[in-house]
């Protein structure tokens, strides 16, 4: 018998019929002889609703209030679960942030959890109940509910885990698992068994979007293990934790991210302290700064480029308006038709030529690179994002990790979700 954390996102709960199937998977696992936990996100587009309402009344609503708004869509279905799982003749009881024990710091819409106290969890699970708990909310000193940002049901459920001593965290979506890039731009990626914390860190800072980055970060900290894996059908998906005797590959994976803007400032006198008043500026604003490029001096001068979100760019333009005379820069551009393409793997620390294998590639598909940035596990490069794909593929063959099949992306029908769903059972 083991503890198992269950966490279902979004488009798992997005109506009655799915919650229901949602109910199936959890009885199924009680069946088992295990003891569960579900979190749940809000239903299908809930929280952009509630965002949407919020709007209509108040161009800047308190952050508070909009914390106690949001917190209600995670509320909604763990207690329609909840009413699903009964309605199957199993005991389940929900659970607010609140009522869960998930303590955070007073940072309204990306608070993080400092403790999780698991006193009520555990009195439901010993009676033989399946715990449902609302993710994505928490609870501050001051008695406020709080909310952990986008995605933050994930990691509530790496902390619920960690809080029970769970033996697994199984996050399900709509993927069944980490692949070796997006399948749907390289059809021939395969599913990973296993990713290291490390990887799986550098991917979803990437844009690797299967795993949101603060949940991987948690898990790695507290050594909880991940289960990745699909809620439309009963393979396994892929396991995210330690083991550091195993065998790296040179490239675990490719991930790309077409979100992202590049600012250049041009013209910008070469003189000492100018690109610290400029990144100052920039992170005083919040402006979070990925790549950096300077060029060559030519007649005192210079221009300076950086890469950012691109839902930093009116502060980024906010900030570079207010500075350009003082730094007596001539003008800035903005690109935004850009992508960062990054190959991760814990084995490029010991295997030398992956850089010059990489731009050769790109060089022989006539993919110009615009910048380029490493770690000791990453090498990413910008490239125009009308070649992103083109890049995508070109260095997941060079570097052996395309697999035999191809991938089909395939919308399925409600009658063909419940199919899977049930199939086995």
């Amino acid at each position: 018998m083991a503890l198992i954390v269950c966490k279902f996102g979004g488009t798992s709960v997005a109506s009655p019929e799915r919650i229901q199937m949602v109910a199936k998977r959890l009885i199924a696992r009680k069946q088992a002889g295990h003891d569960v936990v579900a979190v749940v996100s809000a239903m299908g587009k809930t929280t952009d609703e509630l965002v949407g309402l919020a709007a209509a009344l108040n161009d800047n609503p308190p952050a508070r209030e909009m914390d106690r708004l949001l917190s209600t869509g995670e509320q909604v279905s763990m207690t329609l679960l909840a009413m699903a799982i009964e309605a199957r003749g199993y005991k389940a009881m929900s659970f607010t942030g609140r009522q869960a024990g998930i303590e955070t710091d007073g940072t309204h819409a990306k608070a993080k959890i400092v403790k999780v106290h698991n006193e009520r969890i555990m009195e439901a699970v010993n009676k033989g109940m399946i715990a449902v708990v609302a993710g994505f909310q928490g609870i501050d000193a001051n008695g406020d509910i709080t909310t952990l940002g986008r995605g933050g049901s994930d990691t509530t459920a790496v902390a619920v885990a960690w809080g029970l001593n769970a033996d697994v965290c199984e996050i399900y979506s709509d993927v069944d698992g980490v692949y070796s890039a997006d399948p749907r731009v390289a059809p021939r990626a395969r599913k990973l068994d296993q990713v290291s914390y490390e990887d799986m860190l550098e991917l979803s800072g990437s844009g690797a979007g299967v795993l949101q980055m603060r949940a991987v970060e948690f898990a790695r900290k507290w050594n909880v293990v991940i289960h990745s894996r699909s809620a439309f059908s009963d393979a396994e998906g892929t396991y995210i934790k330690e083991e550091p005797d195993m065998e790296e590959a040179v490239i675990t994976g490719i991930a790309h991210d077409t979100s992202e803007i590049k600012f250049t400032i041009r013209g910008v006198p070469d003189m000492t302290g100018v690109a610290a008043k400029v990144f100052s500026a920039l992170a005083g604003n919040m402006v979070s700064v990925d790549m950096i490029i300077q060029n060559t001096s030519e007649s005192g001068t210079t221009d300076i480029s950086f890469t950012c979100p691109g839902a930093d760019e009116k502060r980024a333009r906010e900030t570079l308006e207010r500075i350009m005379g003082d730094i007596q820069a001539r003008e800035y551009v903005v690109d935004e038709d850009i992508a960062k393409v990054s190959m991760v793997g814990t084995g490029m620390k010991s295997s030398p030529g992956v850089a010059a294998k990489a731009f050769q590639t790109l060089g022989e598909n006539k993919i110009n690179i615009l910048a380029i940035s490493t770690s000791p596990i990453r090498l990413s490069v910008v490239v125009d994002s009308a070649q992103t794909n083109a890049a995508v593929r070109c260095l997941h063959t060079a570097f052996g990790l395309d697999s035999d099949s191809v991938f089909e992306e395939k919308q399925l029908s409600a009658e063909e979700v419940a199919a899977k769903m049930n199939k086995g059972r």
